[in-house]
């Protein structure tokens, strides 16, 4: 099918992508579209859950796999939304609503891409492509779900809106729950160990601790305090100072190493990880897929934000139409120019690798 074909096709189902609600876990009617594609266009293909998978049509398993991945789920559409978030709205070039940016844009563009390259003989790479579900709660039936369903994979392109820059490198997340401990009292009584007060050295803390190993690619860990909670009563201290602290990992630094430095040397009294399963990420520079990518004038860079790369252990490319600061913004928005490049970047890209 020619490629402009391929491309409005693709923009025609992200407007039906938008207009179907989507929201982590709730994916079964968007699934149903995603399956109405690969039947359209005569490819046999699975539904694991939510998550819609296929191979090309000559799969060896004596070649490496090359996994094409992006999601179908959406967050819900904030409250500044002026555009109805569920209606595909064409304006001054932009296509409108929830999910169009993130990340249908590059679930469609994938699609139309694996679907260019899927009856095509003698590739160096197997092609595996995975709608998942799940992404943006990191749920347990994502794209985690699916790797022991799927064929070992060898490498990834995770689509997520980029603007087709390649991101070579991605930030791990762990989140921690941490306690302040003190003496409970009533208030109009002396004490001199309130759990309150005993947190704003703990703040200090979090705020000015600095771990040691940087990231050519992603910089620095940044460790950021996102929650407190404390008391129920004006007229009781309480025992306990709750925090949450969301600490973004670079690809120096193992989950389990962030844990441990913090374990050993934060000033609370208990500091628990809730996981360690969403690690930092990354690709080398001089894997093919990457040397490709620069000859053809895209940039590198490192990623802050956490995509289903996190559960890959294979070496991983971010990389879609789109700009990551729309995500989640009211008023969601792609260009369909952004689609239209994106088909074709995607294309050359495999083009220069998997070809023989």
């Amino acid at each position: 099918m020619e490629i402009q074909q391929l491309t409005e096709n693709a923009i025609s189902l992200l407007k039906s992508l938008i207009e179907t609600q989507s929201f982590s876990s709730e994916e079964d009617k968007t699934a149903l579209l995603i399956e109405n594609w690969f039947k359209t266009h005569n490819i046999p293909f699975k539904r694991t859950k939510n998550n819609v998978w296929t191979t090309n049509k000559y799969f060896d398993k004596n070649k490496p796999t090359l996994l094409l991945n992006s999601h179908h789920d959406t967050v819900k559409p904030n409250s500044a939304y002026t555009k109805d978030p569920f209606k595909a709205i064409v304006s001054d070039g932009k296509l409108y609503g929830l999910g169009s940016n993130d990340a249908g844009g590059c679930l469609v563009s994938l699609m139309a891409t694996f679907t260019h390259f899927y009856q095509q003989k003698d590739l160096k790479y197997n092609l595996v492509i995975v709608a998942s579900a799940e992404e943006e709660s990191s749920g347990s039936n994502g794209l985690n779900s699916m790797l022991s369903v799927i064929p070992h994979i060898d490498v990834a392109i995770v689509g997520e809106p980029t603007l087709m820059n390649l991101a070579v490198a991605e930030k791990g997340l762990v989140v921690f729950d941490a306690v302040v401990a003190g003496t409970p009292s009533h208030a109009a009584h002396p004490n001199n160990n309130n759990s309150i007060y005993n947190s704003i050295e703990v703040l200090q803390w979090f705020k000015d601790f600095k771990f040691k190993k940087s990231s050519k690619a992603l910089g620095n860990v940044k460790m950021t305090v996102t929650q407190i909670n404390a008391g129920k009563q004006h007229n009781v201290v309480p025992a306990y100072v709750n925090l949450v602290i969301d600490v973004r990992v670079n690809d120096a630094y193992s989950n389990q190493e962030i844990a441990n430095i913090l374990q050993e040397n934060s000033p609370c009294t208990e500091i628990t990880p809730r996981s360690l399963r969403l690690n930092s990420s990354s690709i080398s520079t001089a894997h093919d897929l990457v040397k490709a990518g620069i000859a053809m004038g895209r940039k590198t860079y490192g990623s802050p934000t956490l995509s289903d790369q996190s559960v890959l252990s294979c070496q991983s490319l971010k990389l879609g139409p789109g700009d990551s600061t729309r995500s989640h913004s009211a008023n969601e928005f792609i260009y369909l120019a952004e689609i239209e490049e994106g088909i074709q970047v995607y294309i050359e890209l495999l083009n220069r690798v998997i070809i023989k």
